[in-house]
């Protein structure tokens, strides 16, 4: 049973991962860019998506190791903004989609976890739907961090004016991964800044989707 929980959670964080960059493509595709489609992105399946490190080795990992949530990534769908009519408004709209796409699919999750429950009480598949709801809201909120190559990085360059965008992605294109790093470091008592920020938010969410949920 744990083997077979174990293998369902790997499918379900590397399903979380690939619809994440599906939706950036979709979105993309109904703003004008085919870039996606035509490199055959625009499929769940995972051997067209899945980064052997961000998708297997690290979910795999924190899973053994039991670690609070889960994290991961794969590879980057494409996108060309010459292909976009509004590239400015359009590459933020593509880059909330995939964010977006991990709050739904935690949402849809949480409704099937309460529906599971009811029948069938077990432990595992409560901790197991815990896990894969919890990893779809890190997901979605860590890449909201205003901070390239985040999503959130490109939302906010699409918010601001065109002089300050460009400041903007020129200051993060350089410092962009040093600060997500410093963002991710345990630097304050063990733990980051990026979890001191995010884990009230990731704690709301859970109250919301996770039935009789404990706290983080």
């Amino acid at each position: 049973m744990d083997i077979l929980i174990i293998v369902i959670g790997l499918s379900g964080f590397a399903f979380s991962i690939i619809i994440h960059e599906v939706s950036h493509g979709l979105m993309a595709e109904r703003l004008g860019d085919p870039t996606a489609k035509l490199m055959g992105r625009l499929t769940l399946n995972p051997i067209r998506h899945i980064d052997v490190i961000g998708s297997i080795l690290l979910p795999l990992t924190l899973l053994f190791i039991r670690a609070p949530f889960m994290f991961g990534w794969a590879k980057p769908v494409p996108v060309d903004p010459y292909n976009l009519k509004n590239p400015k408004k359009d590459m933020a709209l593509i880059s909330l989609a995939g964010p977006l796409s991990n709050i739904i699919f935690a949402i849809i999750l949480s409704v099937f976890l309460k529906i599971i429950l009811t029948i069938f009480p077990n432990p595992n598949i409560y901790a197991l739907f815990s896990y894969l709801i919890g990893f779809n809201i890190v997901l979605a909120l860590f890449n909201l961090i205003p901070i390239n190559p985040l999503d959130g990085g490109k939302i906010l360059t699409g918010l601001l004016p065109g002089k300050k965008m460009g400041i903007f992605n020129s200051f993060l294109d350089k410092f962009g991964l040093i600060l997500i790093v410093l963002l991710i470091f345990p630097i304050f008592g063990g733990r980051s800044l990026a979890s001191i920020v995010i884990s009230p938010i990731i704690a709301f969410f859970l109250n919301l989707l996770v039935p009789n949920f404990s706290g983080i």
